[in-house]
């Protein structure tokens, strides 16, 4: 997707790494341990902002991660069980970074997921992280899951918690990749029908539903919100890194952000629009 969702050349990337870290501060006290985090997945020009927010917060206290476990939305994916980009590596724009293969093993070990590379071959969702890790976690390694929107999610970031509870020699962070409400007639989706009021509508009553259930650690009740209110695209990804932040030991996340795409094209081009995705950043 480089070319795509974000730049293709090696310079042009770094550089809009450094703008969407700088575009945004962290007024909040983050924890003195992250084990998780939540980020948005759309073009960086709308939600890279916020995804660095989380990386920074992750950098600010960790500085050295082994291994970044990215749970990722399965836009073309439509198999059941979740899937492991099991060995090998992956390249964008700033080189290659390694699969982590032993916790690859492991997790496949566990019964709950396949390794099937091909699956990932045209997801977005995981891909586009991957540069902000190379740039503030240069040694750092990678394990891709792509996660269904299903209960399995939650059975299985438990046990990657636990996988991460007995790897003490490790930093291994979870990151769930998850976008939030698409509203609007683009997206087939206008229950509170269209305009200004709908959109905030989006924001702040059916985007906040799910952001205060990932934030509660409420893994069941977020995969609930996003069937019945259609209020996130990667709901599973979501579920999945909040049961492994509470097995972890965490109680609660702490939101860093939260706002969409109508909200940016208005600020950064002057541009209204009748549709609006919503992007959050969460940290555990």
């Amino acid at each position: 997707m480089a070319g795509q969702f974000y730049p293709g050349q090696r310079r042009s990337c770094v550089a809009e790494i450094k703008e969407c870290l700088q575009q945004r501060t962290i007024s909040q006290a983050v924890p003195e341990t992250i084990v998780a985090g939540i980020v948005p997945h759309a073009g960086w020009t709308f939600s890279g902002s916020l995804a660095a927010m989380v990386f920074a917060a992750i950098k600010k206290r960790h500085e050295k991660v082994d291994t970044f476990v990215i749970f990722g939305a399965a836009h073309g994916y439509f198999g059941t069980t979740p899937a492991v980009y099991e060995r090998g590596f992956w390249e964008t724009p700033l080189g290659q970074v390694a699969i982590d293969e032993q916790l690859a093993a492991a997790v496949l070990d566990t019964g709950q997921a396949v390794g099937d590379s091909q699956a990932h071959r045209s997801e977005h969702s995981i891909e586009v992280q991957v540069p902000f890790i190379q740039h503030l976690f240069g040694e750092a390694k990678i394990l891709a899951i792509l996660m269904p929107p299903s209960r399995q999610a939650v059975s299985l970031g438990t046990s990657v918690g636990d996988i991460i509870s007995g790897s003490e020699q490790k930093k291994i962070i979870c990151i769930g990749s998850t976008d939030l409400t698409h509203y609007g007639p683009s997206y087939g989706f206008t229950p509170m029908g269209t305009g200004a009021n709908a959109l905030r509508w989006a924001e702040h009553v059916n985007d906040a539903e799910f952001i205060d259930m990932a934030v509660k650690l409420d893994a069941e009740g977020l995969l609930a919100s996003a069937a019945r209110n259609q209020n996130a695209c990667g709901a599973g990804a979501a579920a999945a890194t909040v049961a492994a932040a509470a097995k972890l030991g965490k109680n609660e996340g702490l939101l860093l952000a939260h706002t969409n795409s109508s909200e940016i094209m208005l600020r950064k081009m002057g541009t209204a629009s009748a549709d609006s995705v919503g992007y959050a950043a969460i940290v555990f």
